[in-house]
């Protein structure tokens, strides 16, 4: 079987629900089993590093149906201290990318990953997969690594160092494409203040795009949206929730989920404003469709109002099952997307709003969901019955009395000339 010669750059979402069909149909071009391999360097720096890999393996595992390995590279360059990581371990995780047919990176830090791959192989093993044949998917810190410069978004957003590229390992490059990769080009975490582009803002990039040969232009990817390159049909899909952005300096192009954009708009990208995507076209018998069909919310937090919203509506019409369907569904959310290695306080706002959804579940047990004429419309019809009567018989005391009882039950009873009629007091 001919491989594939494909890569995938993802803007986040890469261990989200979102991305899982993106991940299936690549992965499915590919013999089974599928001999898959996560290079964690990105979050090799992280106390929690074989914590998070092993979220990626889980990830692949429900949502892929596919093994994956670990390459054990959280580190391939001797310490402050000086010491070396175990040599045979370097090796092993090498061949272990080299010899996968998918290679899947994601969150952590682009200047510790360039860091630790400098002189290493690495770079080649994935140059000649993507000539070979083989599916190498970066996303997030990963992605960022792949073009002719990276953003080094820690020092730049959190330490604060002012905005400078590092050299990227410029796999882009390798294939005619001067670029720099920044996922999260529509990042809005800050709120007021702009975190778009990777958290870099418009004022810091534009600082940074004066740094940019003429040649040279920005590959922005939106979070839960990924580009596909296909080496061998010459085209580049959108995938997942979003848009892709070619930017070049203060000009940009869009294009939207399901755009088909030839290779060689990406080696001499032209700034006319108008796309020059192709739609999507029929499956390929070769390659397949990479395109994603993923229709669901494109994060947690938009899962959890969703559901609260079906919930208080369920409520509202006093439908329990509808209410309690609500509360599994945000409960199932919260377990999918809990394998996601990018995590955020969407999560604990999700947990919140099942809490209160639960809350509000048992207030209305104690109070009951039914309809409380339904409960009550056979001891008021009764009743009524028993008024009908007195007053044909003209025993207006009786009648009075059984009307002045369902008023100090709640129910009141109301003469009309189209007949009788009652409403609980209060509705």
């Amino acid at each position: 079987m001919t491989l594939p010669r494909m890569l995938a750059i993802m803007g986040s979402g890469e261990t989200a629900p979102t991305m899982v069909s993106t991940h299936r149909r690549l992965t499915s071009l590919l013999p089974s089993p599928v001999r898959a391999v996560v290079l964690d360097t990105p979050y090799g720096f992280q106390e929690n590093a074989p914590e998070l890999a092993e979220r990626a393996v889980d990830y692949f595992s429900t949502s892929v149906n596919v093994d994956l390995l670990v390459a054990g590279l959280t580190r391939m360059q001797p310490d402050d201290r000086g010491i070396s990581p175990d040599a045979v371990s370097v090796e092993k995780g090498l061949r272990m990318v080299d010899d996968a047919d998918y290679v899947f990176a994601g969150p952590g830090s682009p200047t510790y990953s360039l860091r630790q791959w400098s002189n290493t192989p690495l770079r080649s093993l994935l140059i000649r997969k993507l000539h070979t044949g083989g599916v190498v998917t970066f996303a997030s810190a990963a992605a960022l690594t792949l073009g002719r410069r990276t953003v080094p978004v820690y020092e730049i957003y959190k330490a604060g160092s002012d905005p400078y590229w590092l050299e990227g390992l410029d796999v882009l490059g390798e294939f005619g494409i001067l670029a720099t990769v920044i996922p999260h080009y529509d990042n809005a975490e800050g709120g007021h203040h702009d975190t778009r582009f990777c958290y870099l803002g418009e004022r810091r990039l534009q600082m940074l795009e004066e740094r940019f040969e003429f040649d040279e232009y920005v590959i922005g990817i939106d979070e839960h949206t990924g580009l596909v390159l296909d080496f061998d049909r010459d085209v580049a899909e959108v995938v997942g929730n979003s848009t892709v952005t070619l930017r070049n300096k203060s000009q940009e192009r869009k294009f939207e989920t399901g755009d088909v954009i030839p290779l060689g708009q990406l080696r001499s990208p032209s700034w006319s404003g108008t796309s020059a995507a192709t739609p999507t076209p029929s499956r390929n018998a070769a390659h397949g469709d990479t395109t994603s069909s993923d229709t669901g919310p494109v994060s947690l937090g938009a899962a959890a109002d969703q559901h609260r919203a079906a919930f208080d509506s369920a409520i509202s019409r006093r439908d329990a099952d509808a209410a309690v369907g609500a509360i599994l569904a945000l409960e199932s959310d919260i377990r999918a997307w809990s394998l996601d290695t990018l995590q955020s306080a969407e999560r604990e706002l999700a947990v919140a709003a099942l809490r209160s959804m639960i809350s509000k579940l048992g207030e209305a047990a104690t109070g009951g969901l039914r309809d409380p004429r339904s409960v009550v419309e056979p001891f008021v019809g009764g009743l009524l019955a028993v008024r009908s009567v007195a007053r044909a018989e003209k025993r207006f005391d009786l009648s009075d009395l059984v009307r002045d009882q369902l008023l100090a039950a709640g129910v009141e009873v109301r003469d009309t000339k189209n007949g009788v009629e009652w409403v609980l007091r209060g509705d």
